[in-house]
């Protein structure tokens, strides 16, 4: 490398940053007096799930399937109690987040037993390995569940369930297998999501400390490339902020659960701002509302949060229009995580739908 492009180099590292660096800074003088009522919040009586354990969940078998990427996806497998001929679930989650986004509705098929259920992580979250090289692509995702598909469910029935780009996963599937649905696939639910029509500020909520630094993406992503870690270890520093801004942009409720909050930032967290800026230009450009049209031979269930903020209810309501025998459920006071935040209400809607389908 040359003295001048090294020279270069350097001075884009430091820009980004600094920038990062000023954010930051500028966010925590801003919610400072917050951060010690979070710090309250956290340990405050009243906290429905203080006791819960989130976390790692039961399985009966876990391995390793190779994505289109050449990611190497984790995935988890819980058997029924006794062969039912039910359909296969399959689960598919969202963006900054894992497998444990559907803590709770793992929880119930579990407790009920009469299900198989599939659950992986997407590429580069997770325990699923980081791509090499290149930026993440939705198209090549909907080839990743095709593979988790194929290696875990070779035959019978299947039900996709997916969450945000989870959602928008089992779209580019729909786009590039049609003739499985109707055929393999039986049932579709779509939790918090959008066929197209991403805002690009709200898109990067997720990244958290990167949300409140929109403005600056195109230094993150230099940044992630020339020296991501350095942004991580920043991340952790930010720790409160994160909480704080997972709480405002991820619940609808304006107290949450606190031991809630922290299971999805701790999500967040764990998911490095290198893989997050990956993921940014193929959420910006998703537009997969011809791909619903495969859709339309199967029952399908739109579930979303009147206070999401990430995909406001007019996107489900968009879905809506090019499936008009979808069923629309709008659960009241909840935001982007609705499955978690309202897992009472999401259940009562989703076990019913399941076994009616089933």
């Amino acid at each position: 490398m040359s003295p001048a492009r090294g020279s270069r180099r350097a001075k884009q590292v430091g820009i980004a940053g600094a920038a990062v660096g000023v954010v930051a800074a500028g966010l925590a003088t801003a919610f400072a007096v917050e951060r010690v009522l979070v710090r309250r919040s956290v340990n405050a009586p009243g906290d429905p799930y203080v006791d819960e354990p989130f976390g790692d969940q039961p399985f009966d078998r876990e391995l390793t399937v190779t994505a289109a990427d050449g990611t190497d996806l984790h995935v988890e497998i819980v058997e029924p109690r006794k062969p039912s001929g039910k359909p296969t679930i399959v689960f598919v989650h969202g963006f900054a987040l894992d497998m444990g986004t559907f803590y709770f509705q793992r929880k119930a098929l579990t407790e009920r037993g009469d299900q198989r259920l599939v659950f992986y992580d997407q590429p580069g979250h997770g325990k699923s390995s980081r791509l090499q090289s290149g930026d993440y692509d939705i198209a090549a995702l909907g080839k990743s569940l095709a593979a988790v598909l194929d290696a875990t469910v070779p035959d019978g029935h299947i039900i996709l369930v997916g969450h945000s780009m989870g959602g928008m996963t089992i779209m580019a599937f729909a786009e590039q297998y049609p003739e499985w649905f109707g055929e393999r696939v039986t049932g579709v639910v779509l939790m918090s999501t959008s066929a197209g029509l991403i805002d690009k500020a709200k898109v990067g909520v997720p990244t958290l400390v990167a949300r409140a630094s929109a403005p600056f993406f195109p230094l993150w992503g230099k940044a992630a490339r020339l020296g991501g870690s350095r942004i991580d270890r920043a991340r952790m520093v930010s720790s409160d902020l994160s909480w704080l801004l997972t709480r405002r942009y991820g619940f609808g409720e304006p107290k949450p659960s606190p031991s809630l909050v922290t299971f999805v930032e701790n999500m967040n967290s764990k998911t490095s701002v290198e893989t997050l800026t990956k993921y940014l230009h193929t959420l910006y450009s998703h537009n997969r509302f011809p791909a619903l049209s495969a859709l339309r031979g199967v029952p399908v269930l739109v579930i979303v949060g009147t206070k999401d903020y990430l995909t406001p209810v007019t996107h489900s309501e968009e879905i809506l229009k090019y499936l008009p025998e979808a069923e629309l459920v709008k659960v009241e006071n909840s935001g982007h995580v609705v499955m978690l935040e309202k897992a009472d209400e999401v259940n009562t809607v989703l076990l019913p739908f399941l076994e009616k389908i089933s």
